[in-house]
C-alpha cells in the first residue's frame, strides 16, 4: 500500500509553483493522453527504468573507482622502477632525496600534522605533539617516537648511509615502494620490507649502496648528470680563455673530458709551449711546413701555431667529434682567421669561410672531421702531433706512414698509470714491456714509449732521432725526428735492449748485444749482490730504448725560440734539459747563436752560411751521399759524448745516522772526483751521472757528517779508513777510464768558459 501511494504521489501533476525550470524535460516525457490505468502502468514502468538506471550508475561508479585505484597502484609501481625516458614532463623528487638533515625532520613534522588531521576527522582521539613518525619508515618498522630518538634514527640509519650527488643526499628508504618477493615458510607468507635507494637521475630503486654508487657513476660516464626531478638552471654561456695571446671559447666543464666534447686542460700549458718551440725550430729549417694537430678538441694548439708562426706553417686541425669541429671553427673566427673547409664539404660551393670583416688576414686554417688514422694515411705532413686521451700506440703506424723525411713527430701520452708502473699488465698489453716500480720510473716510461715509436717507424723503413723526452706528473712528451732508409732503421732498432735491474741495491745496466744466451747475466751488473745474496737478485725489464733521449743542439734552439716568443714557463725547464743533455753543471747563454755555432750543435739538420737553399732540404728526396757521411760522423761524435742513462736519487741512497750534503755541493764533489754529473728534470732530488752506484755512495758518505755533530763543516775529515782504501783500489783499476774522462772534462770546461753565465743553482722547472 505504501508503495502504491508513493507511485500515485509521483504520478500526481505538479503545480506551476512546484515545477522547477530544470525539470521541463520530465514534463515532456509524460504521455499526452489515455486512461488512468495506462498512465499508472506507464508510471510503474518508468519508475522501474529509473531504479535500473540508478543501479547501473552505481555499478559504473564502483568500477571506475576500482580502475582509478589500479591506475594509482600501477603508477606507484612504475615510479619505484626506472622512469620512462620518453616522458618529458618533470616530476617531483622522492622524499628520500634531500639536501640537509633538517629537511628530513621537517618532513617528519608534516607527516605528523597530516596524521593528526586524519585521526581527528575520523575519531575524537588526538595524538600528542611530542611523538613523531619517521617519514621514511612504515609504522611496522618504527612507531612514532619523541624528537631526540627520531633525530638519532634519521641521522644514524637514513642519513649516515646516504649517497651524495651534486649537493643532494639519496637516503635509504624503507617504505613499501620497492617490490620484494615474499618468502614462503611452510604455510605462512612472510613479507619483508625492502630497504632501497631512489636514483635522483632516473628514479630507479636499487637495494645496495655500492650498486647505487656504481649506478650513479655510469650516469656520469655517459654524461647523464641532469635530473628531471631537480630544477636544472639554464646552461651557462661559453667562457673565453686566453693563452699565448690566443682566445679560446670553451664550454662549461671544459676540464672534465667525460662532461664535455671540447676538452681543454689548463695544466697542459707547459706541454703546449714545448711543442710550439719544437715546431718553431723546424719552421726555421724549411718554409713552409705542413703541420697537423690530429686531436684538436678546442683547437688551441693549432691556433697558436698559425697566429705566431704565420706564413711559415700550414696548419690542419682535425677531430672526429662534430661538436669539437664546430667549436674549432668558432675559435678560428674569434681569432680573426680564415677557415678552409675539408674536401668533403667543398661540394656545397663554399670552400672558404670569411674571417673578420674589415681586416685583411691571409692566415688560413684547415679544419677536418675524420679519424686521425684516416687523415694521416691520406696526406703527408712535415710535423705531426698526437695527443689522444690515454695511450698513443694505436696511431703510430699511421703517423710514420706518410711523414716526410727529416720531419718531426711529437706525441703526448697521458696514460701515466701504465707508464709509471702502477698498472704493469696494461704496460705489457700496450707497449709489450715488462716493468717494475723503480726510483727512475719516469725515465723508464719515456724509454718505453721511444721503443714503441722506434718499432713503428722501422715497420715503415724509417729511423728516428730522439730530440726530446719529458716526463712530468700529468704527461710524457716525446719528440722525434724521422730519417728514411732501411739501414738507418736497422741502426735504430739495435738500440732497443733489455735492462738488468738489481732489486737489492737498485743498480742497473743495459744488457749487451748478442744472439748467444749468457750463462749468468748477473755478471754484467757492477754490483756483487748476486754473489753475496742467495737466490735471484735481479730482474730483466724491457725491451727499452737504450740510446740518447736528448739532443742538446735542438734543445738550445728551442730555448732561443722560447725567449723570442716570451714563453716564461718553458724557459727554466729547457735550461734544465740542456744541462741534462750535456751532463754538466756549467751553463749557458740565451742569446741566439750564430750560423757556425748552429752547425756545431746539430750538424746537417741546421742551415749554415755555406749551404744553399736548393741543396738544403727538399720534400720527398733522399739525402745525398755527402750528407749521409756527415750524418754518420756526427752520430759517432754524439755517441762518444752521450749522456749517461738513468739517474740516482740522493735520498734513496742516504746513509742512516749521517747528514747529507746539499745537492749542489754534492754535484761539485762528484765532478771533482772525475765523473760527469748533472741534475735531471725527472726527479728534483735526482743526480744523472756516469759514476757507478758504489762510487756514488762512497762520495756521498765521504762528505756526510754524523747527526750528533750538529752543524760541523762538511769535509773529508769525516771519511773512514776503509772508504779511503776502497777509493784507492778503484783509482788503480779505473785509471785509464779516469784519464779519458778528465780529458773530456777539460774540453767541456773550455767550452763552458766561452759561455756567459752559469745556470741557476736549482736549474729545474719544478
Amino acid at each position: 500500500m505504501a508503495a502504491e501511494a508513493a507511485a500515485e504521489a509521483s504520478l500526481a501533476p505538479l503545480s506551476p509553483e512546484q515545477r522547477q525550470p530544470g525539470r521541463e524535460d520530465d514534463a515532456e516525457e509524460k504521455p499526452e493522453g489515455g486512461d488512468d490505468e495506462t498512465a499508472a502502468l506507464n508510471g510503474v514502468e518508468f519508475s522501474g527504468e529509473v531504479k535500473s538506471n540508478n543501479l547501473d550508475v552505481k555499478v559504473k561508479s564502483e568500477l571506475e573507482a576500482e580502475e582509478k585505484g589500479m591506475e594509482q597502484e600501477s603508477t606507484r609501481e612504475s615510479d619505484s622502477t626506472i622512469l620512462d625516458v620518453s616522458s618529458d614532463y618533470p616530476r617531483e623528487k622522492h622524499i628520500s632525496i634531500q639536501r640537509h638533515l633538517a629537511d628530513l625532520e621537517k618532513l617528519a613534522d608534516l607527516k605528523e600534522g597530516e596524521f593528526t588531521m586524519a585521526v581527528s576527522q575520523n575519531t575524537d582521539q588526538h595524538v600528542t605533539d611530542e611523538k613523531k613518525p619517521c617519514p621514511l619508515c612504515p609504522e611496522e618498522k618504527l612507531k612514532a617516537c619523541y624528537g631526540p630518538k627520531l633525530h638519532r634514527h634519521l641521522q644514524n640509519l637514513h642519513w649516515k648511509v646516504s649517497v651524495e650527488f651534486e649537493g643532494y643526499r639519496m637516503c635509504i628508504c624503507h617504505l613499501p615502494c620497492h617490490p620484494v618477493k615474499p618468502n614462503l615458510v611452510g604455510e605462512q607468507t612472510l613479507s619483508k620490507m625492502g630497504a632501497h635507494y631512489h636514483c635522483i637521475i632516473c628514479s630507479a630503486t636499487i637495494t645496495r649502496r655500492t650498486d647505487m654508487i656504481s649506478h650513479i657513476n655510469r650516469h656520469v660516464n655517459k654524461g647523464e648528470t641532469e635530473s628531471r626531478f631537480i630544477t636544472v638552471p639554464a646552461p651557462k654561456s661559453s667562457e673565453v680563455l686566453k693563452e699565448l695571446a690566443t682566445d679560446v671559447q670553451v664550454l662549461p666543464n671544459y676540464s672534465t673530458p667525460q662532461k664535455t666534447d671540447s676538452y681543454f686542460n689548463p695544466k697542459m700549458k707547459l706541454n703546449r709551449q714545448l711543442i710550439f718551440c719544437a715546431l718553431a725550430v723546424l719552421a726555421e729549417e724549411r718554409k713552409p711546413i705542413e703541420c697537423l694537430d690530429a686531436f684538436g678538441a678546442t683547437g688551441i694548439m693549432g691556433l697558436q701555431w698559425a697566429k705566431h708562426l704565420r706564413s711559415a706553417v700550414k696548419v690542419t686541425i682535425n677531430d672526429c667529434n662534430e661538436n669539437s669541429v664546430t667549436m674549432i671553427r668558432e675559435n678560428c673566427h674569434l681569432n680573426k682567421m680564415k677557415v678552409k673547409l675539408e674536401s668533403m664539404e667543398e661540394d656545397n660551393g663554399e670552400a672558404m669561410a670569411d674571417g673578420a670583416d674589415g681586416e685583411e688576414n691571409t692566415d688560413t686554417i684547415e679544419v677536418t672531421r675524420m679519424d686521425a688514422n684516416v687523415i694521416m694515411h691520406l696526406r703527408a705532413f712535415d710535423f705531426i702531433h698526437l695527443d689522444p686521451f690515454g695511450t698513443s700506440v694505436n696511431y703510430l703506424d699511421s703517423a710514420f706512414r706518410n711523414v716526410r723525411n727529416l720531419g718531426i713527430v711529437s706525441l703526448t701520452s697521458t696514460d701515466t698509470s701504465s707508464l709509471y708502473a702502477k698498472a704493469q699488465h696494461v704496460a705489457l698489453r700496450h707497449y709489450g714491456c715488462n716493468i717494475v716500480r723503480t726510483e727512475y720510473y719516469k725515465e723508464l716510461g719515456a724509454r718505453m714509449i721511444i721503443a714503441a715509436v722506434t718499432r713503428a717507424a722501422a715497420r715503415c723503413n724509417k729511423a728516428i732521432e730522439v730530440l726530446l723526452a719529458v716526463a712530468l706528473e700529468h704527461f710524457v712528451l716525446v719528440v722525434v725526428r724521422v730519417l728514411r732508409g732501411p739501414s738507418t732503421a736497422d741502426d735504430s732498432v739495435k738500440k732497443i735492449r733489455y735492462l738488468i735491474h738489481c732489486q737489492w741495491c737498485e743498480e742497473r745496466i743495459f744488457q749487451k748485444q748478442g744472439s748467444m744466451a749468457e750463462e749468468n747475466p748477473y755478471q754484467q751488473l757492477p754490483c756483487d749482490c748476486h754473489s753475496s745474496m742467495p737466490g735471484k737478485t735481479a730482474v730483466v725489464l724491457g725491451p727499452l730504448w737504450s740510446g740518447s733521449i736528448f739532443n742538446s743542439g735542438f734543445l738550445r734552439r728551442m730555448l732561443v725560440e722560447a725567449v723570442q716568443h716570451g714563453l716564461d714557463e718553458a724557459q727554466p725547464l729547457l735550461k734544465t734539459l740542456v744541462c741534462e743533455a750535456e751532463c754538466t753543471t756549467s751553463k749557458l747563454s740565451t742569446h741566439s747563436p750564430s750560423d757556425e755555432n748552429k752547425q756545431e750543435e746539430c750538424g746537417v739538420y741546421i742551415r749554415t752560411a755555406n749551404t744553399s737553399a736548393e741543396s738544403y732540404l727538399i720534400h720527398g728526396k733522399r739525402k745525398s751521399d755527402e750528407v749521409l757521411r756527415n750524418a754518420a760522423k756526427r752520430q759517432k761524435s754524439e755517441n762518444s759524448a752521450e749522456h749517461p742513462a738513468f739517474y740516482y736519487n740522493i735520498h734513496r741512497h742516504s746513509i742512516r745516522g749521517m747528514n747529507m750534503p746539499k745537492l749542489n755541493k754534492f754535484l761539485n764533489y762528484l765532478s771533482e772526483a772525475g765523473y760527469r754529473v748533472s741534475r735531471t728534470h725527472f726527479d728534483p732530488m735526482g743526480v744523472r751521472t756516469n759514476a757507478p752506484l758504489a762510487q756514488f755512495k762512497t762520495v756521498l758518505m765521504k762528505y756526510s757528517t754524523p747527526t750528533y755533530t750538529g752543524g760541523q763543516a762538511e769535509g773529508p775529515g769525516h771519511r773512514p779508513g776503509d772508504i779511503q782504501q776502497g777509493e784507492q783500489a778503484h783509482s788503480k783499476a779505473d785509471g785509464k777510464v779516469d784519464d779519458a774522462e778528465f780529458l773530456e772534462d777539460d774540453k767541456s770546461a773550455v767550452a763552458a768558459a766561452l759561455l756567459t753565465k752559469d745556470c741557476p743553482a736549482p736549474c729545474a722547472a719544478d
